[in-house]
């Protein structure tokens, strides 16, 4: 992103750049390049070929997942009413990112990114530019300090409207399940009742060629990523009121005519509403 004065990239975010570290893999880039983006380097493509080779089926499980995203948002924008958004863990952009998925419904709608990623950083505050009426801001926040997060949040969000909390494909990389389920309910905490939760995961119940793909990615260094059983998903929309169809693989909720993979797939989710 260049500074429109000088033409040349702005401080924060040649720092943001130099803290990049190409030798290792890294999750969201290699979610990038499943998706068929270009936002990714030889390391991650490397990595995503090796858990390509093991399991085949990881690129569905990224479609699926991100289309469960679009589908989730589209009905918390729509049906649901839900004009903000707090995006934990986005992740690189792609098409149909949350903002304009929601900004299409309701032209007001306001969003906040959370990520820690440097690379995300650089794009987002390039990339995910949402409409006149509505707002679209980015956190460089981490999923580990909740009440950061929702400290710098409420610079943009009103805490005393509903909020939907997107939490896609982020929880497996806090290996602790009870830990997991603490930081999704300190970010449920301070959101008023009518907010809404859509949450998905990877699992390895469809298939068991997943799970040792996901041991050796594990193995490269890269910041590890858990596996979970449908009913540890489920079990963080406990306390909260499930939306049909419930915690169902991703094709299964809700689907249209985009749904392009498998309908039992190793990605599960679910939206609930907090009463």
């Amino acid at each position: 992103m260049e500074s429109p004065t000088t033409g040349r990239p702005e401080a924060g975010e040649v720092a943001a750049q130099e803290k990049i570290d190409t030798s290792v893999p890294h999750s969201a880039r290699i979610w990038n390049y499943w998706l068929g983006g270009k936002d990714n380097f030889a390391v991650d493509r490397a990595a995503g070929d090796q858990y390509r080779q093991v399991f085949p089926g990881v690129v569905d499980v990224a479609r699926a997942s991100r289309q469960f995203l679009v589908r989730s948002i589209r009905f918390l924008a729509g049906e649901a009413g839900v004009r903000q958004f707090l995006d934990v863990g986005t992740g690189l952009p792609t098409a149909n990112n949350t903002h304009e998925v929601a900004q299409r419904v309701a032209p007001d709608a306001r969003i906040v990114y959370v990520d820690s990623d440097p690379l995300v950083l650089v794009h987002a505050r390039a990339l995910l530019v949402g409409t006149a009426e509505g707002r679209t801001a980015y956190i460089d926040g981490d999923l580990h300090r909740p009440a950061e997060v929702i400290a710098e949040a409420a610079k943009t969000l009103d805490f005393e409207q509903p909020i939907g909390l997107i939490l896609s494909g982020v929880m497996g990389h806090v290996p602790d399940y009870e830990t997991a389920r603490s930081i999704a309910r300190q970010l449920l905490a301070p959101l008023p009742s009518g907010s809404y939760l859509s949450l998905n995961d990877g699992t390895s119940l469809i298939s068991a060629e997943i799970q040792q793909a996901q041991d050796d990615y594990n193995d490269t260094g890269a910041t590890p990523y858990t596996l979970r059983s449908p009913d540890q998903i489920a079990g963080f929309f406990d306390g909260l009121e499930l939306v049909e169809p419930g915690v169902v693989p991703c094709p299964q909720w809700r689907p249209d005519d985009a749904v392009d993979t498998p309908a039992d797939i190793d990605a599960f989710g679910g939206v609930a509403r907090k009463p």
